[in-house]
């Protein structure tokens, strides 16, 4: 059997600024605010019925080596309670089908879905650290790994569309496919 290496990654504290090129953090605004760029910029338009839910969450160590991505909606992601969690992400890298081309020798896949992306890059892994009360939007093709948590049991919010986990769900596994799998730095 291969030797698995443990890649450390540090969290960093989700913010505005430090979470873009991901999405975006969403903190509390005052009651009667009309809707602006603080808001979440949701995309759910391909169609369907949003889901919102709550996901009761049990055993996420602070450590995953699979990674997915959402290619046709943005999600929101956010903890009951405002307990701190942790999420890995890495950029979408969802390639227009009429512009595949390979001459960076990356290698373009195309999902189960029906999409090309380039699997993430294992030193573009990012670990947030979420604190309070504040919620992530994930940008369209974001890649994830969490919610991670400490505690036993979690409870978050999730919207998505009804379906999202059923029709637009790619996963990476590093383990399998580069032979890493993270752990979590504070």
């Amino acid at each position: 059997m291969e030797s698995v290496k443990v890649v450390k990654v540090k969290a960093i504290e989700a913010t505005p600024a430090t979470f873009k090129d991901y999405g975006q953090v969403i903190e509390a605004s005052s009651d009667g605010e009309g809707f602006g760029p603080n808001d979440a910029q949701l995309d759910l338009s391909k169609g369907g019925i949003p889901r919102f839910y709550i996901m009761h969450l049990e055993n996420r160590p602070l450590e995953f080596s699979n990674i997915t991505h959402h290619a046709s909606v943005t999600q929101c992601l956010g903890s009951i309670g405002g307990n701190v969690w942790y999420l890995g992400v890495a950029k979408p890298s969802i390639v227009d089908s009429n512009e595949i081309k390979d001459d960076l020798g990356k290698t373009v896949v195309k999902s189960r879905s029906g999409h090309f992306y380039v699997p993430p890059a294992i030193e573009d892994v990012q670990v947030f650290k979420v604190s309070g009360s504040k919620f992530l939007k994930l940008n369209r093709g974001t890649w994830h790994a969490g919610p991670l948590f400490k505690s036993d049991t979690m409870d978050f919010y999730n919207l998505e569309l009804s379906n999202t986990n059923v029709v637009d769900h790619t996963t990476h596994n590093f383990k399998k496919d580069n032979g890493v799998t993270f752990t979590i730095n504070e």
